[in-house]
C-alpha cells in the first residue's frame, strides 16, 4: 500500500482555505503528537502577556520547534487544536497564525475551543498538533 495523506473537504460541508474538514493518513509512517504549547520561550518567560497575537505566534513557534526536533514541519500537520481563553478575539490569533499556515498547500483539520482557563492565568492560548510523516 502506498503511504499518503488525503485532505478531505466533502460536498455537504463548508469549504474554507484555512482548514480541511478531515484528514486521512494511510500506510506506513510516523505520527507525531505535540502537547499543548503556550507562549513560554526557552528561558521559561511568558511572551506577550495580555496580547493574543504575540502569544499565538510564540505558541506556534514552539510547535515548530517540537516538529523540527522530530524531523517534521508545518506541512506534516494533519490536526491542530487551539484552546482560546474566553473573551479573546479569535481573529487576532488567526492573524498571527498566517505567518506559519498561509503557505501550506493543504491546511490541517482545525478545532478552536473557547475555554475558561489554562494552566497559567497569563496564558491566553494553547495549541496542540498532530503530524504525520509518510515513510
Amino acid at each position: 500500500m502506498n503511504t499518503r495523506i488525503r485532505y478531505i473537504n466533502p460536498e455537504g460541508l463548508s469549504k474554507n482555505p484555512a482548514f480541511s474538514q478531515a484528514v486521512v493518513t494511510e500506510g506506513a509512517g510516523k505520527t507525531i503528537y505535540v502537547g499543548g504549547q503556550n507562549a513560554v520561550n526557552a528561558s521559561g518567560e511568558i511572551i506577550g502577556k495580555g496580547n493574543l497575537k504575540e502569544q499565538t505566534e510564540q505558541a506556534l513557534q514552539n510547535v515548530q520547534i517540537a516538529l523540527t526536533s522530530c524531523g517534521a514541519d508545518f506541512e506534516n500537520i494533519v490536526k491542530l487544536s487551539v484552546f482560546l481563553i474566553q473573551g479573546q478575539n479569535p481573529l487576532d490569533g488567526f492573524a498571527a497564525s498566517q505567518k506559519f499556515m498561509s503557505k501550506l498547500s493543504n491546511p490541517p483539520a482545525v478545532s478552536v475551543l473557547i475555554v475558561a482557563g489554562l494552566g497559567n492565568p497569563d496564558f491566553l492560548v494553547e495549541i496542540e498538533a498532530i503530524a504525520f510523516i509518510p515513510d
